[in-house]
């Protein structure tokens, strides 16, 4: 990379500790340092801003380094002429909106100022960042000088590590970025899954739908993390990221910038709406068909509708009209009417959304369950969420569960009108700390071969799929109708068979029953115990 060749030889050597694992860990130690003076929720902005800034200031650089190679003593009259690299997808900059210039008056009193100018110039002259950017933010915050100057330093490095890592820049800043998103969700508590999924989880939705080639659709994106996984699955199956199209909305203002951000450090085009809205009373796609949907609705969201508001809207025609009291329906309903005649959703839901029948939701997930739109349920295992206790399921919906039968292996699936596979994932993950647990990657592929098995789409599975009791099961609509039309794994898969020790009934009996006795005969000594304490305190009988 061109910038990256410019830098001196004490930063490399500065910067030459730094490894391909952990980097993010020193760059997060080094930025925590301005922590202190700003709110957690604040202090995000600060942070994802200077690397989005530094990061589009270095592909800036490299496209004109590019420029001069090729045009040569002629190259002044092209370099500062947007034209020239807007057509290689790089965002032109002025003077005043370069890092460099950033940089240069780090440790100035007015360096607040000077980014604020950079973010307003930058949206200004690339109309796909319009709304993206903060506005006046730096200087509002009020940031001590010298800790926002130490800040710039370390953001400073990005470059040169991605040398090191024998990374492109595109994966260090995106990496980077996931990081940081991930470490302001754990900080932030409940605040942080306004923004954050975790990443097992959105990988498993990616997997699990293969948005390998279509239209993407998150109605409630937060910072994007279900797109960059579906742009990830697309290219490590070699297929070509520009047969993606990506659709989003998101409520929060902050986090409408943040997933736009996100998408254009890592080179993601996307239509996130014009604005920040609410789905269900700002629609920003209301004429969209998907592919494939992947969501993290907000859980059990509360009166997110008046009582005489939306009672009529075309999205729940054919169902009851969703509870006001909670929106699990809605969103669900929602996302049904956003499919295409093919198409496929995954998204997260709180587990009661599996069972409830409060306020008529147990109607609609009946009316769901008899239109045959349920291919796949899985129940989760508990804390895998920096932001909440409480457990949660993924739902999965197909608008066609037809056989297909074409030329290309890729689409084969079998018919599966009228069955549902349930999952049952309770004991899967590993606990990363005292607090978390984050699914493994062989976690993730048990689930999803099981899956694609049962779909007959992976042909490498010689032993196709079969019923495992306590784990996996494919039920009929019959039987989901048998158990009142609840969908809790836990109610088809069954217990798990227990492996047989070797060692006779008569005798685990007789050892059980001899632990029996004794722990009766110690009870009755603490109940003497306990009587004699109650004598002497004037208490007895």
């Amino acid at each position: 990379m061109a910038t990256a060749t410019k830098k001196s030889k004490s930063k490399a050597v500065k910067t030459k500790a730094v490894k391909t694992l952990g980097f993010e860990e020193n760059l997060w130690d080094s930025a925590n340092k301005l922590r202190g003076s700003v709110e957690s929720a604040e202090y995000k902005h600060v942070v994802l801003s200077l690397i989005f800034l530094k990061f589009i200031s270095d592909k800036f650089e490299a496209r004109k380094a590019k420029i001069i190679e090729e045009h040569g003593d002629d190259a002044a009259q092209y370099v500062e002429m947007a034209a020239f690299y807007n057509q290689a997808n790089v965002f032109y900059l002025p003077e005043d909106a370069r890092w460099s210039t950033i940089q240069i008056h780090a440790k100035q009193t007015d360096v607040a100022i000077k980014i604020d100018t950079a973010l307003h110039t930058i949206e200004k002259e690339n109309i796909e960042l319009k709304g993206a950017l903060p506005q006046n933010y730096f200087s509002r915050l009020g940031l001590d000088t010298s800790k926002l100057g130490a800040l710039i330093d370390t953001i400073d490095n990005i470059d040169t590590i991605a040398d090191q890592c024998d990374m492109s820049e595109e994966d260090v800043v995106g990496r980077v970025y996931e990081y940081f998103l991930g470490k302001f969700a754990a900080n932030e508590g409940k605040l942080g899954g306004e923004f954050y999924t975790p990443k097992c989880i959105v990988s498993l939705i990616a997997q699990m739908i293969e948005p390998f080639k279509g239209k993407v659709y998150d109605p409630c994106c937060g910072s994007g993390g279900m797109f960059v996984q579906s742009v990830k699955f697309t290219n490590s199956h070699n297929g070509n990221q520009k047969d993606i199209s990506i659709y989003g909305q998101e409520y929060t203002s902050t986090t409408y910038k943040l997933a736009k951000m996100n998408l254009a450090v890592r080179g993601i085009g996307g239509d996130l709406g014009k604005v920040p809205g609410d789905t269900f009373f700002k629609d920003q796609h209301p004429d969209l068909k998907a592919d494939y949907i992947m969501a993290n609705p907000p859980f059990n969201q509360k009166q997110w509708r008046g009582e005489n508001e939306l009672t009529n809207d075309p999205r729940w025609t054919g169902y009851n009209t969703p509870p006001t009291g909670n929106a699990n329906y809605a969103w669900i309903l929602h996302m049904i009417a956003k499919l295409s005649e093919n198409g496929t959703a995954g998204f997260v839901l709180a587990n009661g959304s599996m069972s409830t029948s409060t306020s008529g939701e147990g109607v609609i997930r009946q009316q769901i369950i008899e239109n045959d739109l349920v291919d796949c349920m899985i129940a989760m295992p508990g804390q895998l969420f920096f932001t909440t206790q409480i457990p949660v399921c993924l739902w999965f919906l197909s608008k066609n569960k037809r056989k297909v039968v074409d030329d290309n292996p890729l689409n084969q699936r079998r018919d599966r009108q009228g069955k549902t596979l349930f999952i049952d994932a309770r004991e899967l993950g590993t606990m990363v700390n005292r607090t978390l647990k984050e699914l493994t990657t062989d976690d993730i592929k048990t689930i999803t071969n099981t899956y694609h098995a049962w779909r007959g789409e992976d042909t490498t599975l010689s032993e196709g799929y079969t019923d495992q009791a306590g784990y996996c099961k494919s039920a009929t609509l019959a039987e989901i109708k048998d158990n009142d039309y609840v969908l809790t794994p836990g109610r088809y898969v069954g217990a798990s068979e227990v492996e047989d020790d070797g060692i006779p009934f008569e005798t685990k009996m007789t050892e059980l029953s001899q632990t029996l006795y004794n722990q009766m005969a110690q009870a009755d000594e603490f109940d003497k115990a306990i009587r004699k304490n109650l004598e002497v305190l004037g208490y007895g009988e």
